[in-house]
């Protein structure tokens, strides 16, 4: 039995859940997510109390204990207070911006990179330096912050480049080779 498995999901207040054929829909103050449960795994809604049971033993079914129950407990906290990512933009001239529903970046490229804003996702740039992307689904912010992130990755001599707000850049030495030698 899974350890993660085991553990029981606590609803807040002004949050339900239902499970009908399969799929576990979770309905909050901030919109309404829905997964589709294997067979395998026995879903018991109490109340506010979520838990998860293995159903039938299969080679897989350990690991899809603790996989659908972290997946639900995501699904309660995305419906109910949100997932945010911050982005930091270092370099000369590098900014970005919102644009209707596109992101505008100048990230010393030839050109302004695009990026368009997915509908479930919310995008602000309170500077012209930072990016803060918000949504109810854990996986899509943290797949558009990586893809934002992908198009700039930041490169270890002068630290330019895009990172996470709590990314630790290892900044690399510059070559020496030259100076102060006669």
């Amino acid at each position: 039995m899974s350890r993660i498995g085991k553990e029981l999901i606590v609803m807040p207040s002004g949050v339900s859940a239902k499970f009908e054929n399969g799929i576990l829909t979770v309905i909050g103050p901030k919109g309404t997510l829905s997964q589709a449960i294997d067979n395998v795994i026995k879903v018991n809604i109490d109340g506010q109390n979520l838990s998860f049971e293995i159903a039938s033993m299969t080679p897989s079914s350990n690991a899809k204990h603790g996989l659908y129950r972290a997946l639900a407990h995501n699904m309660v906290v995305g419906v109910s207070e949100g997932f945010n990512k911050t982005l930091q933009i270092s370099g000369v001239g590098y900014k970005a911006s919102v644009s209707g529903n596109k992101l505008v970046m100048n990230l010393g490229f030839s050109h302004p990179v695009e990026v368009e804003i997915p509908e479930d996702i919310k995008v602000a740039c309170p500077s012209a330096t930072e990016i803060n992307i918000s949504g109810i689904d854990r996986q899509k912010v943290g797949q558009f912050a990586s893809k934002i992130k992908y198009i700039r990755p930041v490169e270890p001599y002068h630290g330019y480049g895009i990172r996470y707000s709590d990314q630790v850049v290892i900044r690399k030495v510059g070559k020496t080779a030259g100076k102060g030698k006669k």
